[in-house]
């Protein structure tokens, strides 16, 4: 039986979720006194207990915490009007612990919100712009924050510092690995992202647990196959793959997905994205001209991600799954550069992927060969 600690709420966790909690405050966001703090969380046990332990770890270093419940929300549901209006008074952090979504913003869906790109939700806005810096962990579980969150984060920011600064240079990143993934991604004119745990400046934000470096590939640039065999969100939740789900991509797109069951659950949710964004538009919820994009994108490749925590484990949680080092993955869907939206944004996992960079004139070089890092 783990050993309890009391706190400031009245509540008592046990040490881990304590030490996972306070290195969120001090190591990842660097809270400071006085500072206004928005924890967004829904009424399950794992995502109350995590959210009330950063609550009491926020009091301890004498921030200003707010904590505001709505119910568990997912993929196609809309997130609560009374957390827009929070959101709005621009806290300095914002932190959403969720079973699944925070749940899409029904305002910005429709009239979008003004900034260096039109943005469709008051929480991307506000990270992308730089008024507050913010994490989201959608699906964590006590046992993921407390093991994967409490790490060496000198060693995590360095792998990603040299990961991006070298994907800089590419034009396009061919990925292969052994159960038949063959695939190149175009990443001209795109910057690489870095999950790296260092959200202590206005704009900082991602993950927890952190633990990756990830890239939108360039519109219409990736080609060959994914076979994607470790783990992968779909619209019902995820699942560990047992037989490969084998996606053949032409010009950005997914042209045929084939496998076992897993293949034909990937289908759906492919389906029920692009017919959920036509159904949204004929309610209004989202503009006509912008149906047939959401549409066309749901078979989209949106991102390409390297796994970087060395804490993370398969579990059949993409908010863990897709940090485990050793893996990449391939998001189906919407991209993070914001020109290539969709309902959708499903990551599958590739394990023991080689990765090598292309650059002028067509040299490869090698980042990560079998799942290691070239400098491990």
């Amino acid at each position: 039986m783990s050993e309890s600690v009391g706190f400031c709420s009245g509540r008592s966790y046990s040490r881990s979720l304590v030490r996972a909690a306070d290195a969120a405050v001090k190591d990842v966001l660097a809270l400071k006194k006085g500072e206004r703090i928005l924890i967004i969380a829904n009424p399950n046990q794992d995502t109350r207990d995590v959210a009330m332990s950063l609550f009491d770890a926020a009091l301890r270093v004498g921030s200003s915490p707010v904590l505001a419940f709505q119910k568990e929300k997912g993929q196609f549901d809309f997130t609560e009007e009374e957390i827009i209006k929070a959101l709005s008074a621009e806290p300095h952090a914002v932190l959403s612990i969720s079973q699944d979504r925070l749940g899409m913003d029904r305002h910005g869906l429709k009239h979008g919100y003004p900034g260096k790109r039109r943005y469709d939700s008051l929480f991307d806005m506000l990270c992308y712009e730089k008024k507050v810096r913010a994490f989201w962990s959608p699906g964590i579980t006590q046992d993921t924050f407390s093991r994967t969150v409490p790490i060496d984060y000198a060693v995590l920011r360095d792998d990603c510092k040299k990961l991006s600064g070298s994907m800089k240079k590419a034009g396009a990143i061919r990925v292969t690995a052994p159960g038949g993934t063959d695939v190149t991604v175009g990443v001209k004119g795109r910057k690489p992202m870095s999950d790296d745990g260092d959200f202590r400046r206005p704009g900082g934000a991602g993950n927890i647990p952190s633990g990756e470096v990830y890239v939108s590939p360039a519109l219409g640039s990736t080609n060959g196959t994914i076979a994607f065999d470790g783990s992968i969100a779909l619209n019902d939740g995820e699942v560990v793959i047992r037989r490969p789900i084998v996606a053949d991509v032409r010009d950005g797109f997914i042209r045929s997905i084939s496998g076992g069951s897993e293949a034909k659950l990937l289908r759906r949710s492919v389906r029920r994205g692009q017919q959920n964004a036509r159904r949204m538009a004929e309610k209004g919820d989202l503009k006509a001209s912008e149906a047939d994009k959401y549409v066309a994108n749901a078979r989209a490749i949106g991102e390409l991600g390297i796994g970087l925590n060395r804490k993370a484990k398969i579990v059949a949680n993409m908010l863990e799954d897709e940090k485990v080092y050793g893996t990449c993955h391939f998001a189906v869907g919407s991209n993070y550069d914001g020109d290539a939206d969709a309902l959708i944004h499903l990551d599958g996992l590739v394990k023991s992927p080689t990765i090598s960079l292309i650059r002028r004139g067509g040299a490869e070089k090698d980042i990560m060969v079998g799942g290691r890092l070239v400098w491990d």
